[in-house]
């Protein structure tokens, strides 16, 4: 073979080589730092802190630990006795207030028979006492609402529909009023955050088409960009006792973008995939056909 050939040959191949090195370069450097895609994602969901209102034995538990469960299904009862005397003792100092009342007015108004034969004070007396006794009224049926209240309290029911998780409770527990004792995975507000670089946010907007990967799973879920957070912690800087802004004073050289979530709306699943709350999951955003990225026109 000439001696131009091989050195043909060997020109046309490094030239390929470079080409094919060059693209494949400009591929990764679009893939890994321009297009709005991120490995850096999580299944979410809001989580119902279920807590009583008051405190008191637990009775009964009518769930069981990841039970799905709809809003208004009862979850667990608290010890009724004590809240059932105080309803009684309420409503029999209801009835008092009331026979009270009833006799104050009965002589206020045989005062204001009399006229001449009852003084003014007398008569300024006994409608004061009738206002008294009304207001002591008002505040005993008060107190009987809050002691029936409380009563109806004793049941606790789902807030909404989702999956009882972290349920240990038994009867026999005491529950304080206030404190979590459990917790609802509300079903309705499962969704993906995605955590994108500072630098891919141009090439997103609220309204984008995404697909949704998540860890586990073959099959690709679709969605939609419901909306960008609008603030996240700032490290750099921290409150002082003067008031003042406190701002870390070192820099370094290299410096990482910071990740902005953007929340994911799902397309219905047809209940075929297992959405848990915490799963990872990688985000595509589908860039919509002649969209100009921001700060840009078409």
């Amino acid at each position: 073979m000439p001696t131009w050939l091989n050195w043909t040959s060997r020109i046309l191949a490094t030239v390929i080589v470079v080409t094919l090195a060059l693209y494949g370069g400009r591929w990764l450097w679009i893939r890994y730092n321009v297009e709005p895609w991120t490995r850096d994602g999580r299944v979410r969901a809001d989580i119902v802190q279920v807590s009583p209102d008051v405190s008191a034995l637990i009775s009964e538990v009518r769930v069981r630990n990841n039970q799905t469960v709809q809003k208004g299904d009862v979850l667990f009862a608290l010890d009724r006795p004590r809240f059932e005397l105080t309803l009684r003792q309420a409503k029999a100092a209801v009835a008092a207030a009331e026979v009270s009342l009833a006799q104050a007015k009965r002589e206020n108004a045989r005062n204001r028979d009399l006229k001449d034969l009852a003084t003014t004070e007398q008569v300024e007396e006994g409608q004061s006492k009738v206002d008294q006794l009304g207001a002591q009224l008002n505040s005993a049926r008060v107190q009987y609402d809050i002691a029936r209240l409380n009563l109806d309290r004793t049941t606790v029911y789902a807030p909404v529909d989702g999956v009882a998780t972290n349920v240990e409770l038994q009867p026999g527990d005491y529950a304080s009023a206030g404190r979590q004792v459990l917790a609802l995975v509300a079903s309705g507000t499962i969704h993906v955050d995605g955590y994108f670089e500072e630098t891919k946010l141009p090439q997103i907007r609220v309204g984008d088409r995404a697909i949704v990967h998540i860890m586990g799973i073959k099959a690709a879920l679709n969605g939609t960009v419901e909306s960008i957070d609008a603030g996240i912690e700032d490290r750099e800087r921290s409150t002082s006792s003067t008031a003042l802004a406190n701002v870390n004073p070192t820099f370094s050289w290299v410096r990482l973008a910071q990740r902005i979530p953007v929340r994911i709306k799902l397309d219905p699943t047809g209940g075929n995939i297992r959405l848990i709350a915490g799963r990872t999951a990688t985000v595509s955003i589908v860039d919509p056909p002649g969209r100009a990225p921001e700060g840009e026109s078409l």
